[in-house]
C-alpha cells in the first residue's frame, strides 16, 4: 500500500517515432517536475529512440471518489 505522503507517480513512456508505449516507470515529481525524456530501445524498430513522459491511466495515481 502507498504512503500517505508518497511524492512518487507512475509514468508511461512513449516512443517519439513510433508511438507505442513500452516502458513504465516511477518519479517524485517535487525533485522532477518537467517531462522526463530518456534515450531507450525500441523493439519494434531495433535501435535507441527517445522516449517522453505521458500520464499512465489506470487509477492508481489518482484516489477515485466512491458513490454513496
Amino acid at each position: 500500500m502507498a504512503k500517505k505522503g508518497d511524492k512518487r507517480k507512475i509514468i508511461g513512456m512513449v516512443s517519439e517515432e513510433s508511438g507505442e508505449r513500452i516502458y513504465y516507470t516511477t518519479k517524485n515529481t517535487m525533485n522532477t517536475p518537467d517531462k522526463l525524456v530518456l534515450r531507450k530501445y525500441s523493439p519494434k524498430l531495433r535501435k535507441h529512440v527517445l522516449f517522453t513522459e505521458t500520464k499512465k491511466s489506470l487509477g492508481r495515481n489518482e484516489v477515485k471518489e466512491r458513490k454513496h
